[in-house]
């Protein structure tokens, strides 16, 4: 088959257990419409080879050109368009602490400022904490020294403040409290302007010679990278940037800036950040060099004639090579699935909210989306608080892979996974109990449809019989501390039931917790588990409409062949919002767009497919909890009234408002988004309205299998429909099983499915 050069896209996405790609390419006999392709493998399979993407694009390429590609082979790219992944690689050394040795470089005085931390006590009754242990393995002192001109406090700050002319030169000096009288400032040392508009007084400078010994002293030593983090550097990063220079001059490979990484105020979470990046980036710079090596040289670089190759960074937008990094890569995995589900369930005209659930092998990712993402800009993983944009996303450790223990008179299921290997029981390596298992015996998933990628040479089904085996041992177990015996069924719902609720948990954190009702969303199930078991979890929640994608077991990948390139900017800030700032912060946001949209148009797109949404980071004056603001079109007088917004926004998270209180705005901050499609056409919600429904003829069903439901047990003459020998339109009425080479859908008694152009869409009896 010919396939024209650079028309092969393709995404990977590489989680716990499995590694999805998803690709597309020209229809050989009508160029115009576009085939997919879909494979699913094993992320690790030493025994047959080293990298999952890398292996399932090989397939990719020996499918559509039909050519037989020896596993090995450095792969050709010209027929590539492009290579989007999506990789758990940073997360992973985050969580198992295996990350690149690094030592962090401070202002003199506050060697152990990262180790005290900001006090927090997250288990104060524990009787035996254990204090994570800090990411960076040596300190080194810098003796450099600025401090801010004034005090925040003073009642007449602005009266007695620092004034600038336009070119940066001190028009007027300091007069407040502890002004020493005749200088600049409340004691020697030059004074410039910050980026923020601050005064700051450099009251000592770095001695590049005493730097540059202890430098080449870490050099010597073996550490290749460093943070530098620098008190007040979010304003006045030159010395961070003298510092920098100075150590890639040297020979480190990797130079973390908090003030090129995050120029926000607040140096704990910045110095954090920045020893998280320093010590995730060489690790995923070296796993990226290893995939690289796996094509030809085109891939990586980065010409026009040239595949690219973008990476889903953690707030949902795509990145190039250039501006991916460890820092930005730590939601990279499930950040793909929340941009599919939000971009294939949302319908801007109906504005239901969407709770997005994807069930994966080693745990479930729950996430909200209203019309626009839901980012935080301050999260904890592994122990390690991180002050970096990333999607809203509630995990939690239960999902197909997840362990089934009896323990203490308890059902368990989970934390402990099986992962890849050996996996579950079933997957024919020696591995324990699973929810997979569970899901088995129970007849919720057919081994005949399941991937054939088990054993030795990666041609054989689920092992049935091996479950069955270790599930009777450990029903015995139970049954000996129970009154009445419970039948080997019940055990194993009894495990399913465990995990649903477990996975229902965060859910409730996003929504009621929130103040929504959760029975007033959608429910978009996705994830290789997701289908066996969204409807019994819509019906814990209340919720009546269950959406589940026809690439849903997939939808991570699928996702980032929808997401946009993102790009942004961001400034601090040191203003209280007023009628008199407003235009002067307005100016600033202008200069970020324009440079936004330059880097977009340098990176192929222009005009009306690049948007852009401009953001302040507020608060009220003398609180800390500062919140990242983007008006809509109806806040105040409708022309970006950022006061308006924000006090909206205050009033939703905390149910009241300071208005004797002054707004502050701490950062200044500009995203732009390329977009990859105009429109992704018409809503599901539509279709159905649309569409004729007619019930499924059951001549239709592939089998009949027996399956255990709950309060109905075993109906062993369930229906099994096969998704591609169904048509849009057909209604199939529970009990029933939906099936195809990746996901199976159980449908239970009393709901109904129609499928449509690209969902089955279940509603479940009130």
């Amino acid at each position: 088959m010919t396939v024209p050069d650079r028309s092969i896209r393709i995404c990977a996405d590489r989680g716990g257990t499995f590694c999805d790609v998803h690709a597309s390419y020209p229809d050989p006999e009508n160029p115009k419409k576009r085939k997919e392709l879909v494979i699913k493998l094993l992320s690790q399979d030493p025994a047959n080879y080293q990298d999952a993407p890398t292996e399932g694009i090989r397939r990719v390429l020996e499918s559509v050109t039909d050519k037989r590609i020896p596993r090995g082979t450095v792969l050709s790219t010209d027929k590539i368009d492009y290579i989007r992944l999506s990789t758990t690689v940073a997360t992973n050394a985050l969580l198992e602490r295996k990350g690149r040795k690094h030592a962090l470089l401070i202002t003199k005085g506050f060697k152990d400022l990262l180790l005290i931390g900001n006090q927090a006590r997250p288990r104060i009754f524990d009787l035996n904490i254990k204090r994570p242990t800090p990411l960076y393995s040596e300190v080194v002192e810098v003796d450099e020294r600025v401090t801010l001109v004034g005090y925040t406090s003073d009642p007449w700050a602005e009266k007695h403040a620092v004034q600038f002319n336009s070119d940066g030169s001190v028009k007027k000096g300091y007069t407040g409290p502890g002004w020493d009288g005749y200088g600049f400032a409340e004691g020697p040392g030059d004074v410039v302007q910050g980026i923020s508009g601050e005064a700051v007084r450099v009251m000592k400078r770095p001695d590049l010679e005493v730097v540059k010994r202890d430098l080449q002293r870490l050099q010597d030593s073996g550490y290749r990278s460093i943070a530098i983090v620098l008190v007040h550097s979010y304003t006045f990063p030159e010395h961070e940037k003298q510092i920098g220079q100075l150590a890639r001059e040297i020979g480190f490979t990797q130079v973390s800036e908090s003030s090129r990484l995050l120029p926000m105020i607040k140096m704990v979470p910045r110095g954090v950040s920045s020893t998280a990046d320093a010590y995730l980036t060489p690790i995923l710079q070296s796993y990226l060099d290893g995939f690289f090596t796996g094509f030809d040289a085109k891939l990586r670089d980065g010409g026009l004639r040239s595949p690219r190759v973008e990476f889903m960074g953690s707030d949902g937008g795509l990145l190039d090579l250039g501006n991916f990094s460890g820092l930005k890569s730590i939601l990279s995995g499930p950040a793909g699935g929340v941009v599919g589900y939000a971009l294939t369930s949302w319908d801007e005209d109906r504005k239901y909210p969407i709770i997005g659930i994807d069930v994966g092998g080693t745990s479930t990712d729950v996430s909200r989306f209203d019309g626009r993402y839901e980012v935080v800009y301050e999260t904890t993983t592994a122990g390690v608080t991180i002050q970096s944009p990333q999607l809203d996303i509630n995990t939690v450790a239960a999902g197909g892979g997840s362990c089934l223990t009896f323990r203490n008179g308890l059902f368990l299921a989970g934390p402990e996974s099986a992962g890849a290997d050996p996996g579950p029981a079933c997957y024919r390596k020696g591995g324990p109990l699973a929810v997979t298992d569970a899901n088995l015996l129970l007849g919720r998933l057919i081994p005949d449809y399941f991937p054939r990628i088990f054993g030795k040479n990666e041609d054989e089904s689920l092992d049935l019989e091996a479950s069955k085996t270790a599930f009777e041992k450990l029903a015995s177990e139970i049954n000996n501390e129970q009154d009445v015996p419970l039948e080997l069924d019940e055990i194993i719902y009894g495990f399913i039931k465990v995990a649903n609720e477990t996975m229902c948990r965060p859910i409730r954190a996003l929504t009621e917790a929130r103040g929504y009702s959760t029975g007033s969303h959608i429910l978009a199930s996705f994830g290789g588990a997701g289908g066996q078991h969204a409807c019994e979890i819509a019906s814990i929640l209340g919720i009546k409409t269950v959406l589940i994608h026809r690439y849903s077991s997939i939808l991570s990948a699928y996702g980032l062949a929808l997401a946009d390139r993102a790009y942004e900017l961001q400034e601090p800030s040191s203003t209280f919002y007023s009628n008199s700032t407003r235009s002067s912060l307005v100016a600033r946001l202008n200069k970020l767009t324009n440079a936004v949209q330059a880097e977009l148009a340098r990176q192929g797109f222009e005009g009306e497919r690049i948007r852009v949404e401009r953001m302040l980071n507020m608060r009220f004056d003398g609180t800390d909890t500062a919140l990242m603001v983007l008006p809509a079109p109806g806040d105040g007088d409708g022309e970006e009234d950022f006061e308006a917004a924000f006090k909206k926004i205050y009033k939703a998270e905390f149910g009241f408002l300071l208005e004797t209180k002054n707004i502050v705005v701490d950062d200044i901050k500009v995203r732009g988004i390329g977009k990859t499609f105009d429109s992704l056409g018409e809503s599901v919600y539509s279709e159905v309205e649309r569409i004729k429904i007619t019930p499924v003829d059951h001549s239709k069903a592939s089998l009949r299998t027996s399956v255990y439901f709950d309060k109905v047990g075993r109906v062993h003459d369930t229906p099994v429909f096969e998704l591609d020998k169904i048509s849009v339109g057909d209604e199939i009425m529970g009990p029933a099983v939906v099936i195809d080479n990746t996901q199976t859908i159980v449908i239970v008694p009393g709901a109904r499915a129609v499928l449509t152009r690209q969902h089955l869409y279940l509603t479940l009896e009130e």
